[in-house]
C-alpha cells in the first residue's frame, strides 16, 4: 500500500518512521515533509488540488493527516469522490477541536467531566466573571492557534491584559471563553476511533510551557513522556466512564464522519479527572512517545477503522518508559531565526530514536527551520534512568542558540 502523510513536523517524522514498519506499507510519500523524512513532496497541506492529483497519479490509497488545520479545512470531504480512504475526521466533525466553544457546549451535553465556562464575543464585558474568580482563570481563544492561545491566569489584571492580547492577535470581535482553573496533573489519553468503537493508546503527559518548572508562556509542547507514571487501572477506568464514553456516544449520536484520532487532555483534579480540551489528531510531541511505545501495527490499527473490526483489534505495547525532549531555537515561542547548521547527530547511540521538525536539508547538512527543531527520545525500564539517558543523548547535539528544557518527565 502506498500512503502520504500530511505535514512537516516531528509527529509526521514519527509517522513515517511507525507506518514504515508496516508489511503491508511499500512506499511512504511526505507532504510536504522536513530534513528527517524521505521521498518528501513540496506541496502544501492545505493545497488539496494538487494532493489529489499527486495521489491518484502515484496509487496512493491512504492518506494520513498529521496536523489539523487540513482538517478543519475539509480534506477528508475533498478526497470523498475518490477510492482513497483519508484517516481523519471531516470538516463538520473537526469542529470538536476547531471550535472550544462548540466543544465545551458538546461536552456539556454529553455529560463529559469539564470545567465550569462562560464564553465571550466582541464587545461583551467579561469584568463581572473575572472579577468573580478574582482573575484566577483560564482564557481560551475560540479557534485554532497552534497551542498558543490558552492563557492561564493567576490576577485580575492578568486576566484583562490576556483578553486583550486576544483582541491583538485574532482581532477585537474574537470570540473566546473563560474557564474556571483546573488544578492537578495533566495527562494526554489518545485513541483511534471509526466514530462508535475506540482503541487507546498509552497515557502519556506533555510539558507545554518554555521554561523549567511549567514557568512562562505556552508553547506547541517542549517535551513527553509515557506512560504517565500517576495512571492506573481504576484512574483509566474513572477516564472511561466520565470523559472517553461519553465523547464517543455524542460522536455517535452527532452522527459525525470520524474515522481518526480523538486525543483528550484531561486534568487530574481533587474531584476527579475533567476534560480540558480535544483534539481531532495525534498529539505532538506525544506522538513522538507513544508510537515507539506501541508494539502492534499502526496500520492495521487505522485500516481497521474503515474495515469494520477495530472492536475486535487488541494493541500491544512494550512494557518500557518513553521520554522525548524537544530541542528548539531560542526565541521560541516567539521570535527565532533559522538556518543554522545542527551537529553531533552522528554521535547518538543506535537505541535513541530523532524525530526531526523544523529542520531541512541544504547542502548534505541539517539546518533548523522552525521554532521546535527536534524530537530527541530514549526509553528504558523505568523513568528516571530514562530521562537521564536521553539528557545525555541531548548534550551531544548542538545548534546556534539551542533551547530545551531540562526537567522533561520530572513532574
Amino acid at each position: 500500500m502506498n500512503i502520504a502523510i500530511i505535514g512537516s513536523g516531528g509527529r509526521e517524522h514519527a509517522l513515517e518512521w511507525k507506518l514504515s514498519q508496516s508489511p503491508n506499507t511499500e512506499k511512504i510519500f511526505v507532504l510536504p515533509g522536513n530534513g528527517g523524512t524521505e521521498n518528501n513532496i513540496e506541496i502544501g497541506v492545505t493545497d488539496f488540488k494538487k494532493m489529489k492529483t499527486f495521489c491518484l497519479e502515484n496509487d496512493v490509497e491512504l492518506i494520513v493527516v498529521g496536523p489539523e488545520v487540513p482538517l478543519v479545512e475539509g480534506i477528508v470531504d475533498y478526497f470523498s469522490d475518490t477510492n482513497i480512504k483519508v484517516f481523519g475526521p471531516d470538516k463538520r466533525a473537526s469542529i470538536l477541536e476547531n471550535s472550544k466553544i462548540f466543544s465545551k457546549n458538546f461536552m456539556r451535553k454529553y455529560d463529559v467531566a469539564t470545567a465550569d465556562f462562560w464564553k465571550f464575543s466582541g464587545d461583551d464585558d467579561a469584568t463581572e466573571i473575572i472579577q468573580k474568580l478574582d482573575g484566577n482563570l483560564v482564557l481560551k481563544y475560540d479557534g485554532l492557534a497552534g497551542g498558543k492561545g490558552v492563557f492561564v491566569c493567576d490576577s485580575i489584571k492578568e486576566a484583562v491584559d490576556s483578553i486583550r492580547e486576544i483582541k491583538n492577535r485574532y482581532g477585537e470581535v474574537a470570540n473566546y471563553l473563560i474557564e474556571e482553573k483546573l488544578i492537578g496533573q495533566e495527562v494526554s489519553i489518545i485513541g483511534i476511533t471509526d466514530g462508535k468503537d475506540i482503541q487507546l493508546l498509552l497515557s502519556s503527559q506533555d510539558h507545554k510551557q518554555i521554561y523549567d518548572g511549567d514557568k512562562g508562556p505556552n508553547t506547541g509542547g517542549m517535551g513527553a513522556y509515557c506512560p504517565a507514571k500517576f495512571m492506573n487501572d481504576e484512574l483509566m477506568k474513572e477516564i472511561k466512564n466520565k470523559i472517553i464514553n461519553p465523547t464517543l456516544d455524542g460522536i455517535y449520536n452527532e452522527k459525525f464522519n470520524f474515522k481518526g484520532v480523538v486525543y483528550f487532555g484531561i486534568m487530574l483534579t481533587d474531584d476527579g479527572p475533567k476534560l480540558l480540551e480535544y483534539n481531532v489528531r495525534f498529539g505532538d510531541p506525544e506522538t513522538e512517545v507513544i508510537l515507539p511505545s506501541l508494539k502492534s501495527d499502526l496500520l492495521e490499527l487505522i485500516l481497521a477503522c474503515f474495515n469494520g473490526n477495530l472492536s475486535t483489534t487488541n494493541p500491544e505495547f512494550y512494557e518500557k518508559y518513553f521520554v522525548d525532549v524537544v530541542l528548539t531555537s531560542g526565541g521560541y515561542p516567539n521570535k527565532y531565526k533559522n538556518g543554522y547548521t545542527i551537529s553531533g547527530l552522528e554521535k547518538l547511540s543506535n537505541e535513541t530514536q530523532i524525530f526531526h521538525a523544523g529542520t531541512r536539508k541544504e547542502n548534505g547538512e541539517i539546518k533548523t527551520n522552525g521554532g521546535r527543531v527536534l524530537n530527541v527520545v530514549a526509553s528504558g525500564d523505568d523513568l528516571n534512568s530514562t530521562i537521564e539517558k536521553v539528557y545525555k543523548e541531548c548534550e551531544k547535539i548542538s545548534f546556534t542558540d539551542i533551547y530545551y528544557r531540562k526537567d522533561i518527565g520530572k513532574r
